[in-house]
C-alpha cells in the first residue's frame, strides 16, 4: 500500500536541507516531493531519484502545479519579515488548497500563542497561523524556540570581537532554545505523523536564561564570557551601528547575506523573551519524535556543527 505523499518545500535551505535528510531515511522514495526556488537547489536529489519540481512563492499559479498530488506539505516560513512574507505564506496557502492538498506543517515560533504579545516577527507567524485556519486546511503548528545556532554565533563573536561580552535585551527572561537541527527532524515527523489540527511546542532540553546559557557555554569551552542587559533602545543603536537594516523592506537581498535577520524583529523578539512571553515548555519534541532534543551542553561540545550559517533564499 502506498503512503501519503509528502511534499517538503526548501530542500536548498539550512533547514530544508536537514528535512529532507530525515525524509530520505524513514519515508518512501516514490512518495517523496522536493522543490525549490531554482533547478539547481534540486539537483542532487533528483541524483536520488526523487520527485523535484521548482516552486516559486511569487507565482501562485505556478505553486499550484508544484504543488498537485501532495496530500502533506511542509511549508517552511520564509526568511523575511513583513508584509512581503505574509504575502508568500499566503500565496502558499492558496496555492495548497487549490492543488488539494489535506495537511500543511507549518514552521511558526514560540509565542505565537500568545494574544498579548507584540512581537514584529511572531505577528507574522499569528498571520498565517489564522490563515490556515481559515483555510479549511488541516494543519500541525510547529512552534519552535529560538535557534540555538543564533546564539552560539553571538557568543563567539563576544569572545572574538567584543572583550568577553555578550550584550542584548533579553534579561531575565527564560527560552527553551533548541537546535535548528532538531526543528527540522520536528518538522520531518510531524508530515509523516497521523497528528493534525494541533500546535506542537518544539522547544529544547531546558528553559534558560540567557546567562544560564552562557554560563554553559563558558564550562564547555573555557571561555569567559559575561552577559550584559542593554535596554531595548541600546540594542537598536547597536544593530545600527554595525548596518543591520531595522524591517527587511529595504535593501534586503543586499544585507542579508551578512545579516539574516532585521533589528525590529531581533529587538521586539529580545523583549518579548525578557517579558517571558516566550517561556514555553514541553515534552512535545519527545512525544513526537521518540528522542530528547539536544542540549546546550551538547551543542557547544559540537560548536562548529551548530552555526547559523548564510540566508539561502532567493527572495529578491
Amino acid at each position: 500500500m502506498s503512503k501519503k505523499k509528502i511534499l517538503l518545500n526548501g530542500v536548498d535551505g539550512n533547514f530544508g536541507s536537514k528535512a529532507a535528510e530525515v525524509l530520505l531515511k524513514k519515508w518512501p522514495h516514490e512518495s517523496l516531493i522536493f522543490t525549490a526556488p531554482t533547478e539547481r537547489g534540486l539537483k542532487k536529489f533528483k541524483d536520488y531519484g526523487i520527485e523535484t519540481r521548482v516552486a516559486d512563492f511569487n507565482d501562485e499559479k505556478g505553486l499550484v502545479n508544484a504543488f498537485e498530488g501532495a496530500d502533506t506539505i511542509i511549508l517552511i516560513s520564509m526568511p523575511f519579515v513583513g508584509p512581503r512574507r505574509r504575502a508568500a505564506h499566503t500565496r502558499a496557502i492558496d496555492a495548497a488548497k487549490k492543488a488539494g492538498v489535506r495537511k500543511i506543517v507549518y514552521t511558526s515560533i514560540v509565542g505565537a500563542g500568545d494574544p498579548s504579545i507584540d512581537t514584529y516577527e511572531v505577528n507574522d507567524h499569528i498571520f498565517t497561523e489564522k490563515y490556515i485556519k481559515d483555510s479549511g486546511l488541516h494543519y500541525l503548528f510547529m512552534r519552535d524556540n529560538q535557534y540555538a545556532e543564533a546564539m552560539v554565533s553571538n557568543y563567539i563573536n563576544a569572545y572574538t570581537n567584543t572583550d568577553n561580552i555578550l550584550a542584548n535585551n533579553m534579561g531575565d527572561g527564560k527560552m527553551a532554545y533548541i537546535s535548528r537541527d532538531d526543528c527540522a527532524i520536528a518538522a520531518a515527523y510531524a508530515a509523516m505523523s497521523d497528528w493534525e489540527d494541533r500546535v506542537v511546542d518544539v522547544n529544547g532540553y531546558e528553559p534558560l536564561t540567557i546567562a544560564e546559557y552562557i554560563d554553559i557555554a563558558n564550562k564547555v569551552t573555557g571561555h569567559n564570557v559575561k552577559y550584559v542587559e542593554i535596554s531595548d533602545e541600546e540594542q537598536y543603536k547597536f544593530f545600527d551601528s554595525i548596518g543591520v537594516p531595522r524591517t527587511t523592506e529595504e535593501m534586503w537581498a543586499q544585507t542579508a547575506t551578512n545579516f539574516p535577520f532585521c533589528s525590529d524583529g531581533m529587538v521586539t523578539f529580545g523583549r518579548a523573551i525578557r517579558l517571558n512571553q516566550m517561556a514555553t515548555f514541553t515534552d512535545d519534541f519527545y512525544q513526537l519524535t521518540g528522542q530528547k532534543p539536544k542540549s546546550v551542553k551538547e551543542i557547544f561540545e559540537h560548536m562548529e556543527e551548530h552555526l547559523i550559517g548564510s540566508r539561502t533564499s532567493t527572495d529578491k
